[in-house]
């Protein structure tokens, strides 16, 4: 997963710059493509993979971790 993600995001940083660089017809195609893969494609497989065996109850305000942080305060 981690190197599907790294190649996503090359393509998609390599199709940016290209796009700035090269003085081509469809440059700004080629800057759309890559955002459009980077946040369509890379930012939610990122998300997952660094999410998928966490406990989400952990980073939520709740009654019960105010009191534990509480806790660790005094």
């Amino acid at each position: 997963m981690k190197h599907l993600i790294w190649f996503f995001f090359l393509v998609s940083a390599g199709s940016i710059i290209a796009g700035y660089f090269l003085d081509v017809d469809y440059s700004e195609k080629l800057i759309g493509g890559g955002v459009v893969v980077l946040f369509f494609i890379v930012f939610p497989l990122f998300s997952y993979y660094r999410w998928k065996d966490k406990k989400v109850e952990d980073y939520m305000i709740t009654k019960e971790n105010i009191e534990k942080m509480r806790d660790f305060d005094d």
